[in-house]
């Protein structure tokens, strides 16, 4: 995960204290009712694909741009599920950064199915990628954020 010249910046002046910061994730789920979870190298909890929003970037691209660059495929964004914030999106960084993120949940398409992500991706940040039910989902080791996600969809 590399973090931008932005952040950097906004971290020589604020150092470790808490950022809220937008950032976007991509819901796919396949014909079957899976939804795809990655795990990223820096934190191994299975979660979506998603990352922050860049200064002058329209979330919708955001979301785009990430799915680009962590499996390796384009995507057709097919509207926003939710937006979600609050204590299952905090987070301190081993480094002691902290963050709070508010994230606009975009349902997208997939242009092809990811086989490979360690072979695809461009970025190098996830090393593994799975389809699982929600009832599979629950038994898994992920972020709390996961589950509110799957709700809303379920909700819908």
């Amino acid at each position: 995960m590399t973090v931008s010249p932005y952040i950097l910046a906004l971290r020589e002046k604020i150092g470790h204290d808490v950022l809220l910061l937008p950032s976007v994730t991509a819901v796919v789920v396949d014909g079957e009712g899976r939804f795809l979870l990655s795990r990223a190298f820096a934190d191994a909890q299975w979660s979506l694909v998603g990352g922050g929003v860049e200064i002058g970037e329209d979330p919708a691209e955001a979301v785009v741009r990430e799915v680009s660059e962590e499996l390796g495929v384009g995507c057709t964004v097919l509207g926003v599920l939710g937006v979600f914030g609050g204590s299952t999106l905090e987070v301190t960084y081993p480094n002691g950064d902290q963050v709070a993120y508010v994230a606009t949940a975009f349902l997208v398409e997939l242009e092809r199915q990811v086989v490979d992500v360690a072979a695809e991706a461009t970025d190098g940040e996830l090393f593994a990628v799975g389809w699982f039910t929600p009832r599979e989902i629950e038994t898994l080791d992920r972020k709390p954020y996961v589950d509110r996600v799957v709700a809303a969809y379920a909700a819908r």
